[in-house]
């Protein structure tokens, strides 16, 4: 996948620990959590599993997209993910075939 702008979520696990965030390279900033290379929230809390996402046009788009969804109530996430990915699957190895 090249450079497109994305909101994703990440989940330590199914109704987990979740981390909204947004990136122009998704393959790219997922394996960096994955892998721990990024200080913070993810690797504090193991929150490594990519079970959502939604490409944007602009940069612009995603950004305001992600301040939108870290307002919401946590059960909206949760059905958010739901909706596309029911059984919440790492969605990560898809975006590398």
């Amino acid at each position: 996948m090249e450079r497109q702008p994305c909101v994703y979520i990440l989940a330590s696990q199914r109704n987990g620990t979740l981390y909204t965030g947004v990136t122009s390279s998704l393959v790219k900033r997922v394996w960096e959590h994955k892998n721990n290379v990024v200080e913070g929230f993810t690797r504090q809390y193991s929150v490594h599993d990519l079970v959502w996402y939604e490409l944007h046009a602009t940069m612009e788009a995603a950004i305001q997209r992600e301040k939108t969804i870290k307002t919401w109530k946590r059960n909206w996430k949760l059905k958010l993910i739901e909706e596309s990915n029911p059984d919440w699957q790492d969605l990560y190895e898809g975006l590398l075939g």
